[in-house]
Formats: C-alpha cells, structure tokens, sequence
C-alpha cells in the first residue's frame, strides 16, 4: 500500500508537469477527485455498478483527518481520471465513468504487469505485425478505455475496454454513425507507473523528530 506522497510524486514523474504550478494543480485535481468519489458513497446491494463501486478504493475509505493508503492499482485509476480530465471530460463525468469500469479495469491492469516489458514495447515486433491501413500503436499488445458518446448528451455515455484495433473497430461498427468515440492507451501508463511507484519512498506526516 502507498502513501499519499507516494502516489502525488509517481503521478507527477508519469505526466511530467512542466513547472511547480501544474504539480500544484495536479495534487488538487486528485484531492477533488477522492472528494467526489468519497462523497457519492456506495451501495453493494445497488445493481448498478457505478453505485456498487468507489472508483479510487477497494473498500470503504477513511473519513477526513485519516491517512489513506493507496494500492497499486489505486493509483493507476486516478491517473486514468487525471488522463480523461486532459482530454476534456469533467471531473464528475470521470468518477462515474472509473465506478462501472473498476472491476475491468483491475482485470487489465494485473494482465498488463503480468507481461515482459521488454515484449511489449518492442518496436520491431509492432511493426511486423501492423498491416497497411492499421493505426500506429506503441505497444505489441495495446488496450484502450473506450468512452462512446452519442452527439453531446452526457447522459449516453458508455466506457469499455478494448484490447487491440480489432476490438475498436468492432466496437465502432455496432454503433455506426451519430456517435463519437475517445480512446486512451493503458499500456503506456501502466508501465511507467509501476516503474515510478517502485523507486518511491514514503515519508511520515507532519514534522520530523529530532
């Protein structure tokens, strides 16, 4: 488990903010994000996964005044949300989003770790397999949130993951047209974070005894 200055300095090594202020803006995006998260509750008996889920959390979280300790894969969806918050989508919109896509999105994460980092970002290899007219990949083995979005009505947005452009494309050709659809790489993210989360080091609350 991580703690929360752990989890700050692993995300802003993965985005890379440009000064301290972005850093700043990045540590009160996550704070609004938990807040919301925390604020909306839960409800396991609720059929709705966006109702049985925290988004950032596995269980119950400790109210205002406690530490809270972040597993791995805690961190990772909060750097999803902060990754679909620079794509435009609004901090409410995201938290949802993350609720009804945990379970899934844990399964690909642990998959992800799982595989030879040195397989999936082998360069040679995506090219062999690429065929004319197939999008450009960074990875071997790519896996995407798919957010569908029917014109500009907040309210039909769906997310899914899809694992290679095979399963996009799929996607894609079920709805057909009058839809918009975004995309984000998990491959990429993952990877980093876990390198980043490795080399962090906790520190203790408050001021330090002499």
């Amino acid at each position: 488990m991580y703690k929360r200055n752990q989890v700050q300095e692993a995300m802003i090594a993965v985005l890379k903010p440009a000064s301290r202020r972005h850093s700043s803006e990045m540590i009160g995006r996550v704070k609004r994000l938990l807040d919301t998260d925390r604020a909306r509750g839960r409800n396991k008996r609720a059929s709705d996964p966006e109702k049985t889920n925290f988004a950032f959390h596995s269980d119950a979280m400790p109210g205002r005044g406690h530490e809270n300790r972040f597993s791995e894969f805690d961190v990772f969806a909060l750097l999803m949300a902060l990754r679909l918050m620079g794509l435009g989508l609004p901090q409410g919109i995201v938290v949802g989003l993350l609720r009804r896509l945990r379970p899934q999105l844990e399964q690909q994460y642990a998959q992800i770790l799982r595989q030879s980092a040195a397989d999936l970002f082998d360069e040679q290899q995506a090219q062999r397999k690429a065929k004319p007219g197939d999008l450009v990949f960074v990875t071997t083995d790519p896996r995407f949130i798919v957010i569908t979005s029917e014109g500009d009505r907040r309210e039909s947005r769906s997310v899914t993951i899809c694992r290679g452009q095979r399963e996009v494309f799929e996607l894609i050709h079920r709805y057909g047209p009058g839809y918009t659809f975004t995309l984000l790489d998990l491959v990429p993210s993952a990877s980093a974070l876990s390198s980043a989360l490795a080399e962090s080091e906790p520190r203790t609350r408050g001021r330090a005894r002499e």
